[in-house]
């Protein structure tokens, strides 16, 4: 039980672990309440401002939040604690993971040519070849490619560019709902996450002049297969939000196009609006492989030359090994066949469960991506009622901000043929639900 915790620590910085290891042990819970200043400080024989110190530590870290009179609490996402997914249950379907087929990933072949003895990378990190492929991948997208780098996956290269870019207590511009890794990484980074409202064209320009003049200082979206929402910028979605960044030139956009080949809609891409900084990263998880850690960027200058120099210092350079894997990939016309299909199979998958689900007067968000978003009245209600009938999807709550409840449901798997039992089965738990709260 959390009440039965003790804070211990004769200083600033002990205070600050022990509170730490609490969260991290989960003991401490999210939305735990931390004793008042003056009561710990009583209890540990220490100054009121040695416990401050410490909770205003523990707050740039983004473990804790202050709430005004309601004191300070746990953080809904602390930047400590495991933010593991659930266990799906023994004999469950799962549809809560958000990964891809098996069944239409090709299979990893290393290279036969593998890099030579032990040495450096550093003066030529990228492979050659593979940069121009990167090139001709994006260029037809209308993403500038005069600057182009690699790092170890979307989230490896956000976190390495804010954590530059940005010093802890500034705010982040998110999407809400939300990819909910991103989210969790924002808070580990000590950084404020600004809520901007989606719909199914992607960020609501409103939503983000707001944030703008919030003083964000960075700004990251998905321009398509919007993880948890689906969805994807229009022609003219995309004009207006790039009106809207005029008016903060200074703000970093990252634009992190994670599905790229299997969102099933065309690219309309911010960067070709002209901002000043910015970054469009694309990873190849979702249609290559989950275990090929890697990804493309494409950038402005300055933003090039300080995600290299931070890499530099760091891991040096994206293995050659698996970069010779993702080229050979990409080159390979069996495997952009197999791309092509497993984009259509998705889009087939998506709108069979949105339709089933339409049918029985459930209102579902995804045009484009993977998963679907259901606006529930109880999460926990939905995902235990169809738990009950051997479905296991995702609580909404890993996803939001301030937006309203609901669940997504991953379709990367979900034969057409079982849609229709998947919607009657959420229409009957609904129907419990409504039974059981008065609609």
């Amino acid at each position: 039980m959390a009440t039965q915790y003790a804070i211990s620590g004769t200083t600033a910085k002990g205070i600050a672990a022990s509170v730490e290891q609490g969260v991290a042990d989960g003991v401490l819970g999210p939305g735990f309440t931390l004793p008042p200043v003056r009561r710990l400080a009583d209890d540990l024989g220490v100054s009121p401002g040695t416990v401050a110190t410490a909770y205003k530590e523990l707050r740039r870290r983004g473990i804790v939040v202050t709430r005004g009179r309601a004191g300070t609490v746990v953080a809904a996402r602390p930047a400590v604690a495991s933010r593991r997914p659930p266990k799906v249950p023994a004999g469950l379907r799962d549809l809560a993971g958000g990964h891809p087929a098996p069944e239409l990933l090709p299979h990893l072949v290393p290279p036969t040519r593998l890099s030579p003895g032990a040495r450096s990378h550093r003066s030529t990190p990228r492979v050659a070849h593979l940069e121009e492929a990167v090139r001709d991948w994006l260029a037809p997208d209308g993403v500038p490619t005069g600057h182009v780098t690699f790092a170890h996956g979307a989230l490896d290269l956000i976190g390495r560019l804010l954590s530059v870019e940005l010093r802890p207590g500034d705010a982040v511009a998110m999407e809400d709902p939300g990819y909910h890794h991103v989210l969790d990484l924002v808070t580990a980074l000590g950084l404020r996450t600004v809520p901007v409202a989606v719909d199914d064209a992607g960020l609501r320009p409103d939503a983000l002049r707001v944030a703008l003049r919030a003083g964000v200082r960075a700004v990251v979206c998905s321009p398509r297969a919007q993880n948890p929402y689906g969805g994807f910028f229009t022609a003219e979605r995309r004009d207006a939000l790039v009106e809207v960044l005029r008016e903060a030139p200074e703000v970093l956009v990252v634009e992190n196009d994670h599905a790229s080949a299997v969102a099933g809609v065309p690219l309309h891409t911010l960067t070709s609006g002209g901002p000043a900084r910015w970054v469009h990263v694309r990873t190849v998880s979702k249609f290559l492989g989950t275990d090929l850690r890697w990804a493309a960027a494409a950038c402005d200058g300055t933003t090039l030359a300080r995600h290299d120099g931070r890499l530099l210092l760091t891991s040096g350079w994206v293995s050659h090994l698996l970069q010779e894997t993702v080229y050979a990939l990409l080159a390979d016309g069996s495997t952009r066949a197999l791309t092509t299909r497993a984009r259509d199979v998705y889009a087939l998958r998506r709108t069979a469960l949105m339709n089933e689900l339409s049918a029985r007067g459930i209102e579902a968000r995804g045009v484009s991506g993977m998963n679907l978003w259901v606006p529930v009245r109880d999460e926990s209600a939905v995902v235990n009622g169809l738990r009950t009938h051997g479905w296991w999807v995702a609580a909404g709550a890993r996803f939001r901000i301030a937006s309203t409840p609901g669940v997504r449901i991953s379709v990367a798997d979900l034969e057409p043929a079982d849609a229709a039992r998947l919607a009657s089965d959420f229409a009957a738990v609904l129907g419990e639900a409504e039974a059981t709260y008065g609609g």
